[in-house]
């Protein structure tokens, strides 16, 4: 009797302690933050932006009205990407980091050519697999600083600006420092990034206490909702010190290549550099001076495929951009036109040349500064050709095998891939996008990504994101971690060109969904012949077949999930070819926020922007 008593009271103890924490956060989350009228576009219907002289879209509207700006005002495609990229690191920051990744391709229009840069950092020269597993890690845990690469975008938007830019870093960089500096509205998406429960906001604000600072404004007591105010003053300051020293460079007479190198260095080796090693050293991590002085991106040929007429562009097998070009070139010699669009035919047909491209992904796609993917067998018509031999009438059911590679052994898990596939990270996800058609017909496209899920570097607004987790801690895979190497990521950036010119712009954010938007968008537009904003507006699909790129790289083998209006229409005769499906509401950002830039023939602009996220699209 004694005992059942003790226990009554110390589950009356308990009621009473949870009961009390109820209260003081229902009494804290009284009152919300500052509103700021604000006309979301995100899940309303949009019309085809038409331009003639120059267009823009990105992944929020301030980012589109400041590439707009930037254009109006002289500059070119070039100077709006960075402008563009700078307010998205601050009004989507959670999904798009200062100074985390930044994949991209430029079309140089003066020299009619295409080229790529490498976007994605190094992995430190500490990191290796030996150092992880020595620390019980079978994978790269995501909230930890151990998953951060060396940082990239700095070194892209100097790399961008001294080879195409004309206008300075600083007065490109103003619009992100002011909207930093006085706030802007929380978006919807951004909102549903941050959507964490009390409980959640808690454990952040215990295990992350500065990321729980900058992204509940201090007040982690209280639910983040969309319109509330939130700025980002310590990012502000970190890229107004950054404009300070190239000002004071060209102040003194310096030339403006030498002033754009000064940015480079105070980020890679002056105090910005010192704080991210403070960051690391405090926590154990891996990243030293040297890995911040010594890095660098590069220059490099697009990949390129040939589909319909076109030729698909994206970048190099550091990314995955090569899956998107071999499901092209699979469904290049299938006659899709002639399956009605978005009938369960129609997606097995898609999702099949999706999976024997992600396997082929699998086994052979890394960091070409350290594994030689055998690119001329890979995007070749004939490997094309044997793969879509392999298609077939029902699912595959599971992940296919990689396709033959003559001398070259194809790589697979050691064990299978868990069945249950993680939900994302709920503090941060996604990447974004933005594109960019000058009046002279230049043009960039970039997919910029990384989220606050590991410690961000105290007082300075940095994110440096989670990217080592695109690494396998297997040192047999393509994709394995090593010291100075980059993890095969999945943001990419797309082009369209026709008889060797530029035709379109277009990406997505997305992770494993990037390269299945990408795909579904394109055939929307030039097999089915839909308009740019139609083809974006269709209902989606995506496989979760393949193992997810992030750690634990996770899968649900024949799962297709479908929004709700396609669902409704193939969910049964899917089901009847072997698949299982999921459904989600339509126009749901799980299923990517496409924006792209067509130049007809006429010469005119057609821009789309996804309903799925607030995606803006403008021009003139």
């Amino acid at each position: 009797m004694g005992s059942r008593r003790s226990i009554r009271r110390e589950r009356s103890s308990v009621y009473a302690v949870g009961a009390g924490w109820l209260l003081i956060a229902v009494a804290l989350g009284c009152g919300g933050r500052e509103l700021i009228a604000f006309d979301d576009p995100t899940r309303t219907p949009r019309r085809t932006l038409e331009a003639s002289e120059y267009a823009v879209v990105a992944g929020t509207p301030w980012a589109a009205e400041a590439m707009d700006d930037v254009l109006a005002r002289g500059g070119n495609a070039f100077d709006a990407a960075v402008a563009g990229l700078l307010v998205l690191n601050v009004t989507f920051g959670e999904a798009a980091s200062f100074p985390s990744i930044a994949p991209l391709l430029v079309w140089d229009a003066t020299a009619g050519e295409a080229s790529s840069y490498v976007g994605v950092g190094t992995a430190p020269a500490a990191a290796t697999i030996e150092a992880f597993r020595a620390r019980g890690h079978e994978v790269v845990p995501a909230r930890d600083v151990i998953a951060q690469l060396v940082p990239a975008s700095p070194d892209v938007i100097v790399e961008l600006l001294q080879r195409h830019g004309t206008r300075p870093f600083g007065e490109l960089a103003a619009p992100a420092i002011e909207i930093a500096e006085a706030g802007f509205a929380i978006h919807a998406t951004t909102a549903r990034n941050l959507d964490l429960s009390w409980i959640e906001r808690l454990g952040m604000r215990l295990l992350l206490p500065y990321n729980a600072k900058v992204f509940t404004q201090g007040e982690w007591w209280k639910p983040i909702r969309a319109g509330e105010r939130l700025r980002r003053v310590d990012l502000s300051k970190t890229l107004a010190a950054l404009a300070r020293t190239e000002a004071g460079c060209l102040e003194e007479g310096g030339e403006r290549e030498v002033c754009l190198e000064a940015v480079r260095e105070r980020f890679y080796e002056g105090d910005i550099a010192e704080a991210i090693v403070a960051l690391h050293e405090a926590h154990d991590g891996f990243m030293t001076a040297e890995d911040l002085a010594g890095y660098a991106g590069k220059w490099e040929a697009p990949l390129r495929a040939r589909f319909g007429g076109y030729e698909l562009l994206s970048n190099g097998t550091w990314t995955q951009g090569i899956a998107l070009l071999m499901a092209a070139q699979i469904l290049d010699g299938v006659a899709v036109d002639g399956l009605e669009h978005n009938s369960a035919r129609y997606v097995h047909t898609l999702v099949q040349a999706l999976e024997l491209a992600m396997a082929d992904r699998e086994a052979y796609a890394g960091d070409p500064d350290f594994v030689d993917v055998p690119l001329g067998v890979l995007l070749s018509e004939a490997f094309a050709a044997k793969r879509r031999a392999e298609m077939g009438s029902r699912a595959f059911g599971a992940l296919p095998p990689p396709g033959d590679v003559p001398g070259d052994a194809a790589w697979r898990p050691a064990s299978p891939t868990r069945h249950a596939f993680s939900a994302p990270p709920r503090f941060g996800r996604d990447t974004t996008y933005l594109a960019v058609v000058d009046g002279e017909g230049n043009s960039v496209s970039m997919t910029p990504s990384d989220f606050p899920v590991s410690p961000m570097v105290p007082d300075t607004g940095l994110v440096l994101g989670i990217r080592m987790t695109q690494f396998r801690l297997d040192p047999e895979s393509p994709t394995a971690l090593a010291p100075g190497k980059r993890p095969r990521v999945t943001p990419h950036a797309a082009m369209l060109l026709r008889d060797g010119r530029h035709v379109m712009s277009f990406g997505t954010p997305g992770a494993e969904m990037q390269t299945q938007a990408n795909l579904q968008v394109l055939l929307n537009h030039l097999v089915f012949e839909m308009g740019i904003q139609e083809a974006i507006d269709q209902p989606r699909f995506r496989s979760l077949t393949w193992p997810d790129s992030f750690s634990p790289h996770d899968s649900e083998p024949g799962m297709i999930e479908l929004e709700a209006t396609l669902y409704d229409a193939i969910a049964d005769d899917l089901e009847a070819l072997g698949y299982r499906v999921r459904r989600w509401d339509d126009w749901d950002p799980h299923f990517s926020a496409v924006g792209a830039i067509r130049r007809r023939d006429d010469g005119t602009l057609a821009v789309g922007a996804d309903p799925r996220e607030a995606t803006t699209a403008k021009g003139r």
